[in-house]
């Protein structure tokens, strides 16, 4: 299936399955506030992806347990026999569970037990037990599983695919997310911006890749319910597809966590490499490196909270993660960045989301430039792509994916790419909070295609753009330097210290020097001449490094000339003077 009919199919089964969950949420009104709803919804919308996708099984996990139900060691067997990395060996069905609705909550309570061990784990971090009780003592419980059983609440992947399931997910955490106190982007990058970034991470290797068979792990920081790596895991295999795929993630929320879980299990990945904790201050895969890392993290959020443990490891020095330097306590997102260098193989690739603050923030010898300075000093900044805006579900602003490798190919040693896609994009139909705009197929390969033929270059698709850029990593850097200029007395005498000129605090200036300069020659050239008796005071240059992206990108334009802006202005006068007088019947004399 092509990709244009795959989202046609998608988009038909989001949108029932969504409208069929939301009318099902409306029958909790009362027992619930509408923010609460997710808290029923969200793990009955797992159980029963879990319930659907083990009924052809059924039949034989039962008839296999009953032959093993003595063994202590069991689990291989029933995963055998189910076909997945978990199982159910309860008697109960959501169908069966409706014949008995006086016991509707003891039976449907022995059915969640029924469920291996892991799928547990899962159901443990929506502490759902407690609303399940809830759900009975109210005579509601029954009618949440009857609708949940209707022909078009099928959830199997049979019918309905991971990626399916995926945004069938993000709409319903879109809509009940207030139940967590967070914004629903927090959890989602829309799959348009995803399949740009599997794409850009495997452009530059995807003819070996082919040749060679695909054998990769993949990594998201920040997984939310992993439609990140299920779509590396998609693109992969679309190349091979006996391709061996391995993911691996963490995530702070423990709702997101579980579904991110469940849709690992029913890929047919492993669970145990889903984790739960805080990327920053409980690392979960310490010692680990991984080929392909894709995460976008949270930006313009403080990490006050973490500030002890994060500078625990930042003392370590190369020893710890962050041991390059620390970003203001405002804004995190830098950290993530070095905790996804630190998970790279030598030969791993990176795709990170960052918002324009990442690029410049922070003045030389800050945390921020430090990590810059490392990142780019180590040629590690293969390429820096900006988004359009309107682009996610809950911001409008300037975003940028970030590309980094280990191992640069020999046409890139040295350079940085710079892509201003901030215009390849069709505007949706139907806005998504300030998601007003999709990087469409078409806008992908465009973008895909200027990455890949690293030229100086614009390129069009009707009337969208696409600019590539080509520049030095040291184009990046700058020497800042303090600029001091002398006291002197009333009649205009430099004072002298020890036979030095005292410095006037009043009048210390800084410059930035571009590093490709000499900074002797920059000052005899650009700063002594207008000011003769100043001088450097060395000890306090510093050399820092940001990549002012939007003034590589600008395009000058010379003003309205005066004659024009004139004659504009007379044409405007004698356009209102022609409307005055037809609407008076006077006629106006304009003196010349």
């Amino acid at each position: 299936m092509n990709e244009e009919l795959r989202r046609i199919q998608t988009g038909t089964n989001i949108q029932e399955k969504a409208n069929l969950i939301w009318s099902i949420a409306d029958a909790l009104r009362g027992l619930y506030k509408p923010h609460e709803y997710g808290e029923v919804i969200l793990p009955m919308t797992v159980i029963k992806r879990f319930h659907d996708t083990l009924l052809p099984t059924r039949d034989k996990v039962l008839e296999t347990y009953e032959k093993v139900k003595h063994l202590e060691v069991k689990d291989g067997f029933l995963q055998k026999a189910s076909g997945y990395v978990f199982y159910n060996i309860s008697n109960f069905t959501f169908e069966n569970l409706l014949s008995d609705p006086n016991n509707i909550e003891e039976n449907f309570l022995a059915f969640l037990h029924g469920f291996s061990e892991n799928v547990q784990d899962v159901l443990k971090n929506f502490d759902f037990e407690r609303e399940i009780t809830k759900l009975a003592n109210n005579d509601k419980l029954f009618f949440i599983i009857q609708e949940f059983n209707a022909d078009k609440a099928y959830m199997g992947p049979d019918k309905i695919t991971s990626t399916d399931m995926g945004y069938i997910f993000e709409e319903l955490i879109k809509k009940f997310s207030e139940s967590y106190d967070e914004e629903a982007g927090s959890h989602f990058t829309s799959r348009d911006i995803i399949y740009l970034m599997t794409d850009l991470l495997i452009a530059e290797e995807k003819d070996v890749l082919i040749d060679e068979g695909v054998a990769k792990t993949v990594y998201d920081q920040t997984m939310g319910t992993s439609q990140m790596l299920s779509a590396m895991e998609e693109r992969l295999k679309a190349l091979d597809a006996e391709a061996e795929v391995t993911t691996f993630g963490q995530e702070i929320n423990e709702q997101t966590y579980a579904i991110a879980k469940a849709d690992t299990m029913i890929r047919g990945g492993n669970p145990e490499n889903m984790k739960l904790g805080n990327t920053l201050t409980n690392d979960q895969f310490e010692g680990y490196t991984f080929d392909y890392c894709i995460s976008n993290p949270p930006f313009g959020t403080d990490w006050k909270s973490e500030y002890n443990k994060v500078k625990e490891e930042h003392d370590k020095g190369e020893n710890g993660r962050f041991g390059v330097g620390l970003p203001k306590k405002n804004d995190g997102q830098l950290l993530f960045l070095l905790n996804g260098l630190s998970k790279l193989k030598n030969t791993g690739r990176m795709a990170i989301i960052h918002n324009g603050s990442a690029l410049f923030s922070g003045a030389a010898g800050s945390g921020e430039s430090e990590i810059r300075r490392y990142v780019i000093e180590n040629d590690w900044l293969e390429a820096i792509i900006q988004l359009p805006n309107d682009a996610f579900y809950n911001t409008g602003i300037s975003t940028y994916i970030w590309l980094l490798t280990k191992n640069k190919p020999k046409h890139r040693i040295g350079k940085v790419q710079l892509i201003d896609a901030s215009n390849m994009y069709e505007k949706r139909r139907k806005n998504i909070g300030s998601k007003r705009v999709d990087i469409t197929e078409s806008c992908r390969e465009m973008i895909v295609k200027a990455y890949g033929e690293f030229k100086n270059k614009e390129y069009t698709l009707d009337d969208k753009t696409v600019e590539s850029k080509i520049f030095d990593n040291i184009d990046f850097g700058f020497y800042k330097v303090t600029v001091e200029t002398p006291k002197y007395d009333e009649v205009g005498n430099l004072k002298l210290n020890k036979g030095k000129p005292t410095p006037d605090s009043n009048k210390r200036d800084t410059e930035d020097i571009p590093l490709k300069e000499v900074i002797s020659d920059y000052f005899e050239k650009e700063i002594k001449p207008f000011n003769p008796d100043s001088w450097i005071d060395e000890s306090k240059t510093k050399i820092g490094y940001e990549i002012p992206f939007n003034q590589y990108f600008y395009d000058f334009e010379l003003p309205e000339s005066l004659d024009d802006i004139t004659l504009r202005i007379k044409q405007l006068e004698e356009e209102i003077i022609k409307s005055f007088e037809a609407l008076s019947g006077k006629e106006v004399k304009v003196n010349e």
